[in-house]
């Protein structure tokens, strides 16, 4: 199989919504809003799309249940000034700014409908750490 694109769609109780809060937190945009389904695209990148589909649709496979359980991410090239604009917009934050052994600066915060976005930056892993997982760089 050769993939070219890989799209993301979330069954939620309110596509318009929860199209809006990638478009107010992470600068997203609406392609296209009819209500039950919405479209949304990164500006700086034409290839990540997330879109939102109403959870009772009919194009949607029976049964449907809102997001549980599912995680979002994205890398960034600075997770520092997203998480403070993040914060400043009134986002709950699940997990705080953290820098991680493995090689990540990150945070999550709640999504639309109980979707956790999670926001990431690679940083250099530390060394000990990664030594004493067996792990090289």
């Amino acid at each position: 199989m050769q993939v070219t694109h890989i799209g993301a769609a979330f069954a939620v109780t309110n596509p318009t919504a929860a199209g809006a809060w990638l478009t107010q937190n992470l600068g997203f945009r609406v392609l296209v809003d009819l209500g039950w389904y919405v479209s949304t695209q990164h500006p700086d990148r034409e290839d990540l799309r997330v879109d939102f589909v109403q959870q009772d649709h009919e194009t949607w496979p029976r049964p449907a249940e809102p997001v549980r359980g599912a995680m979002l991410a994205f890398l960034v090239a600075d997770v520092d000034s997203q998480h403070a604009q993040m914060v400043a917009g009134g986002v709950t934050v699940l997990k705080p700014l953290v820098t991680e052994p493995w090689g990540q600066r990150r945070f999550q915060v709640a999504g639309p409908e109980g979707l956790v976005v999670e926001v990431v930056q690679p940083v250099d892993p530390d060394p000990e750490w990664m030594a004493a997982q067996s792990l090289t760089i």
